[in-house]
């Protein structure tokens, strides 16, 4: 890419990330052009659709917590990789209000420019649940889908306003449902039960 389109790139991504912080992920495109002081149509040569949009603006993102399970899965115990993990996964969710709705759709949807990305992300997840649960310190009844919809439905409590004070707590509550009296002692800095 030329200097001259990568700077155009940039700043429309800049203004873009900017739009959707203060309005959602359903912020006019054309308004997105205004702001840039472009065209729609150079915005939609950039961007033919909003998740193409969406993905730019999250693709470090969706590097970095890829990249944090892997770290992850040599560097501490399985409980707290899996607990760890989740909680940064949720908070990035609420990076960009309402992003988690298309990231939701985008898995079933293969034609979503937000689909490859999504899907790295959950088999992330995926893997330090396996990890987890080979380990016996984390139930073996969900599956990386599982884990994934989880993540959504925590991100979705963080976009709603009125539930936003409860996310701190559910999110507890669903990690202790996740992991095993084990890793649940485990990551509250106890010490793991012995026996049966």
């Amino acid at each position: 890419m030329r200097a001259d389109a990568r700077k155009n790139r940039d700043h429309l991504l800049a203004v873009a990330g900017a739009a959707i912080s203060e309005q959602g992920v359903e912020v006019s495109l054309r308004d997105i052009a205004r702001r840039a002081d472009v065209g729609l149509a150079t915005l939609l040569r950039h961007f033919p659709t909003r998740e193409s949009l969406l993905d730019a603006l999250l693709h470090a993102s969706f590097e970095e917590l890829t990249a944090k399970a892997s770290a992850l899965e040599t560097s501490t115990s399985p409980g707290v990789a899996l607990v760890s993990w989740l909680r940064d996964c949720v908070t990035w969710t609420t990076e960009y209000q309402g992003a988690i709705v298309l990231m939701a759709a985008a898995i079933e949807d293969t034609e979503s420019a937000l689909h490859a990305s999504s899907d790295t992300v959950r088999a992330a997840g995926a893997r330090l649940l396996t990890r987890a649960q080979d380990a016996g310190m984390a139930r073996t009844d969900i599956d990386g889908a599982d884990m994934f919809a989880l993540v959504m439905a925590l991100g979705w409590l963080g976009d709603q306003r009125a539930l936003a004070p409860r996310a701190d707590h559910l999110f507890d509550v669903v990690a202790g449902a996740i992991l095993t009296a084990a890793a649940s002692s485990e990551a509250e800095g106890g010490t793991p039960p012995s026996g049966p």
